[in-house]
C-alpha cells in the first residue's frame, strides 16, 4: 500500500545515512506486518536493515522486477508510477512516499514481480529489508511468524468484510437518526432564519411595534425604541451560535459522505483488481490450451 505524503525537499548528505537506531525502530513499528513484534524482535530485525541512498531521478526499481524486499523512506521523497505502455506515452503517477512511508511489504512474502516503478524525486535515503533476512529471523523466532499470520488474517478479514458489506448508504437518513434535540433545534432555527417568512415576520413585527408606540397613552417603548433594539440584539446573539451548530453538523454530514464515497471507491478498486487477476488467469489458461492444440495438430494431420 502506498501512503501519500509530500514533505519539504531536504538536502541529503552522507551523514544522513547514519540515522540513529531508535529512528529505524520507530519506522519499523509503522509497518502493519511488524506492529505485533516485541521490542527484542524489532531490534533484531533492525539489525538486518540495509541503508540505500539514491540520487534525484534515479530508479529504485522498475515495474516487472523481482520483488524481493520492502523499503522504508528515511529522508527525501520517491515517486511511485506506472511506466508508459508505449514510447512517447504518458506515465501514470500513483503517488509519492515521504519520510516514514513504506512500500513493497508484500514482496517479503510472495516474491511477485513489482507492479510499479519507483524513482527518487529528490536525493533520498531508504532502508531495505530483504526476503532472505526476514526468513532468517523467522527461522530463529517462530513466534514472529505467528504474529505476522495474525496481522495478515486481520487484513484478510477486513478485505472480506469490505467486499461483503454494502457500502452504499443514505447519509442524510443516517445522520438524521442520530440527531439530538439540541441539534434538531439548531437546524430548525437555521432553516427558519434562511427563509422569506422570517424576513416578513421581522418586518411586520417592527412595523407593528412602531405603530403601537405612536398611540397616545400606549407608548411602552417610545422612540428610539430601546426595548425593541434590546430584543433584536438578543435575537442576533442567539441566532449566531445556533446557526454555527447547524453548519458544524452539515460539515459532519459531508465528512460522512466523503467517507462513504471512499469506501465505495475502495471496494470498486478491490473488485476491479480481483477481476483483472481472474482475467490474467483466464488468459494464461487460454494460452495453455492454444499451446496444447498446436502440439496436437501434427498428430491429428497424420491420422
Amino acid at each position: 500500500m502506498i501512503y501519500y505524503f509530500v514533505p519539504p525537499e531536504p538536502s541529503v548528505s552522507i551523514h544522513t545515512q547514519e540515522t540513529a537506531v531508535n529512528s529505524y525502530l520507530k519506522l519499523l513499528r509503522r509497518v502493519p506486518l511488524f506492529q505485533t513484534f516485541s521490542e527484542a524482535a524489532l531490534a533484531d530485525l533492525e539489525g538486518r536493515l540495509e541503508t540505500k541512498a539514491i540520487r534525484a531521478g534515479e530508479l529504485l526499481f522498475s515495474k516487472g522486477d523481482a520483488g524481493t524486499s520492502m523499503f522504508i523512506v528515511v529522508s527525501g521523497t520517491v515517486t511511485v508510477f506506472i511506466p508508459a505502455g508505449e514510447p512517447g506515452g504518458e506515465v501514470t503517477v500513483l503517488g509519492e512516499s515521504g519520510v516514514g512511508d513504506f512500500f513493497g511489504e508484500m514482496a517479503l512474502l510472495d516474491n511477485q514481480p513489482r507492479m510499479a516503478s519507483v524513482e527518487a524525486r529528490v536525493d533520498s535515503v531508504l532502508v531495505e529489508l530483504t526476503h532472505e533476512s526476514l526468513i532468517e529471523q523467522l527461522e530463529g523466532s517462530p513466534e514472529i511468524g505467528a504474529a505476522m499470520l495474525s496481522v495478515m488474517s486481520q487484513r484478510l478479514r477486513s478485505a472480506i468484510n469490505l467486499l461483503e458489506t454494502p457500502t452504499a448508504r443514505n447519509i442524510n437518513k443516517e445522520a438524521d437518526e442520530k440527531l439530538t434535540w439540541a441539534q434538531n433545534l439548531a437546524d430548525k432555527v437555521a432553516q427558519w432564519n434562511g427563509s422569506w417568512f422570517f424576513i416578513f415576520v421581522l418586518m411586520a413585527s417592527a412595523l407593528i411595534w412602531i405603530e403601537s408606540n405612536t398611540i397616545s397613552g400606549f407608548q411602552f417603548d417610545p422612540y428610539p425604541y430601546q426595548l425593541f433594539n434590546l430584543f433584536l440584539a438578543i435575537l442576533v446573539a442567539l441566532q449566531g451560535p445556533l446557526i454555527m451548530m447547524s453548519q458544524n453538523r452539515q460539515a459532519m454530514k459531508e465528512r460522512m459522505g466523503a467517507e462513504a464515497d471512499f469506501q465505495i471507491n475502495l471496494k470498486n478498486e478491490t473488485g476491479i483488481h480481483q477481476a483483472l487477476l481472474e482475467l490474467a488467469e483466464l488468459r494464461g489458461e487460454l494460452a495453455s490450451v492454444r499451446q496444447n492444440l498446436e502440439h496436437s495438430r501434427p498428430w491429428s494431420s497424420s491420422r
